[in-house]
């Protein structure tokens, strides 16, 4: 076997310096709406403005805008110049599998017990949740003089539990247990006391959310709560080669795409990065990829530019998508359960994941450019496929192709534990898609022809 060549001092401190902003960013963003919150910080902090979709916009090539819809989903883009090429996106999304709590949350339990009611959010792992510290982070929509107005809440302190049954009352959870929501899944918050006004009290929930948002109780008139799990992430292994976090799923490549989007120097084409919401549940919400939220931003680009329907069309025919969504690696201790020939690894590049029912959208085309735009980046790329008896999930490209038809790529980073609230990636692969997103946003892709695109830039 050839022996790798060895990483400079320099590469490692630049992997270092991702994982820390990535962590960081992982840290404040609990929830898909102060994720956003998160972006929009950044983005405002390089100098982008923020544009509101229930008002004129009024945009100039050479500036970064970006603009959000329900909080939870976010696009951001910057003009090159007012004849641009097409639209260079990289689309991810901010929400993660997790439990929301339901309305009229709180749960006394035998006079005694305090628990919250909550159902699932998304397709997730149960067993890790339990036996962990857990908080509450959303929003709250509260009443105004003018209205209703949203605050996002974190509390910031271990709250919750779910504790487990013990192992004497239930002999066999060691051979397979099917976790009921409703039953098992259910946290503790604390005792009720004698006198029923103390801590534990009901509506102690959102007495904690009030005080933390800054608002009376009474404010409150609805709120959309999750769980989330208080263990921050870290970088961890024999050298430091693994990040372990909540959330990677799908804020790893979210905060990349951000990163290579801000370094971007877009020059033919408009640089879109694109975080959209509820993957995790079919996508199909106002700001979900199958909605027209992307659609809308690019129709209004074009129109801003002074530009017609035949010019946004041939903007698409000359415009390439790359749908970021974490993808999965080879796991040590269940090898047998990835493709026998196509088998990405942690800390060996971004993956490009091919499917022929077309769950992913990526064919020879896409994938050839998308190759390019690694290479041109100097950052590795491997393959994955589902073995052919296993099925797979779908992501974002197939049904955001719906109402943006356009060539698409789908990639991820190579992680492990999908879908458990501590998940674990390489350390280095932020980096490299980070300078793949950087080199995506600065290029540009001719699609004159059918099927033959030029990469420019």
């Amino acid at each position: 076997m050839k022996e790798k060549e060895p990483i400079s001092v320099s590469r490692h401190l630049e992997f270092d310096q991702v994982n820390r902003e990535l962590l960081a960013f992982l840290d404040a963003s609990p929830t898909s709406f102060h994720a956003v919150a998160s972006m929009g910080d950044m983005l405002e902090a390089a100098g982008c403005t923020r544009l509101e979709e229930g008002q004129p916009w009024s945009l100039e090539p050479g500036r970064g805008y970006y603009v959000t819809r329900n909080g939870s989903a976010l696009i951001a883009f910057r003009i090159p110049q007012k004849d641009f090429l097409g639209f260079q996106i990289m689309a991810s999304h901010s929400d993660s599998p997790a439990f929301k709590v339901k309305a009229n949350g709180e749960m006394e339990v035998d006079r005694h017990y305090l628990k919250l009611n909550v159902e699932r959010y998304g397709g997730m792992l149960c067993a890790p949740w339990m036996d962990r510290p857990l908080s509450v982070a959303g929003r709250i929509v509260v009443s105004t003089r003018d209205g209703v107005a949203v605050r996002l809440v974190k509390i910031d302190r271990d709250l919750l539990v779910i504790p487990n049954l013990a192992i004497h009352m239930n002999r066999e959870v060691n051979d397979g247990y099917k976790y009921n929501a409703q039953k098992d899944m259910l946290p503790l918050m604390g005792c009720v006391e004698d006198g029923g006004d103390a801590a534990g009290a009901p509506g102690y929930l959102y007495r904690l959310v009030a005080e933390e948002a800054g608002v009376a109780p009474e404010e409150i008139l609805d709120a959309d709560l999750f769980l989330y799990n208080r263990m921050k992430g870290t970088v961890l292994g024999m050298n430091r080669e693994f990040v372990c976090s909540a959330r990677l799923d799908d804020l790893q490549c979210a905060f990349a795409s951000l990163k290579g989007f801000l370094a971007a120097e877009p020059a033919e084409s408009v640089a879109v990065h694109c975080v959209l919401d509820n993957e995790e549940v079919g996508s199909v919400t106002r700001q979900g990829a199958a909605s027209t939220f992307l659609r809308d931003v690019l129709h209004r680009i074009n129109r801003a530019m002074g530009r017609g329907e035949e010019e946004y069309l041939t903007a698409l025919a000359s415009s390439f998508m790359v749908s970021a969504d974490n993808a999965h690696s080879v796991h040590p201790n269940h090898t047998d359960k990835a493709d026998p020939t196509s088998r990405p690894y942690m800390n060996g590049g971004i993956v490009i994941k091919y499917s022929a029912n077309q769950k992913y959208t990526t064919d020879a085309v896409s994938g050839a450019v998308f190759r390019t735009i690694c290479s041109r980046a100097a950052v590795p790329f491997q393959v994955f496929t589902n073995r052919s008896d296993m099925l797979g999930g779908s992501t974002l490209g197939n049904i955001s192709g719906t109402q943006v038809a356009l060539g698409t790529v789908d990639i991820g980073l190579p992680q492990l534990a999908m879908h458990s609230p501590y998940e674990t990636a390489g350390a280095k692969d932020t980096a490299y898609l980070v300078e793949a997103a950087r080199v995506l946003f600065s290029t540009a892709v001719r699609g004159d022809r059918d099927g033959s695109w030029q990469v420019i830039g």
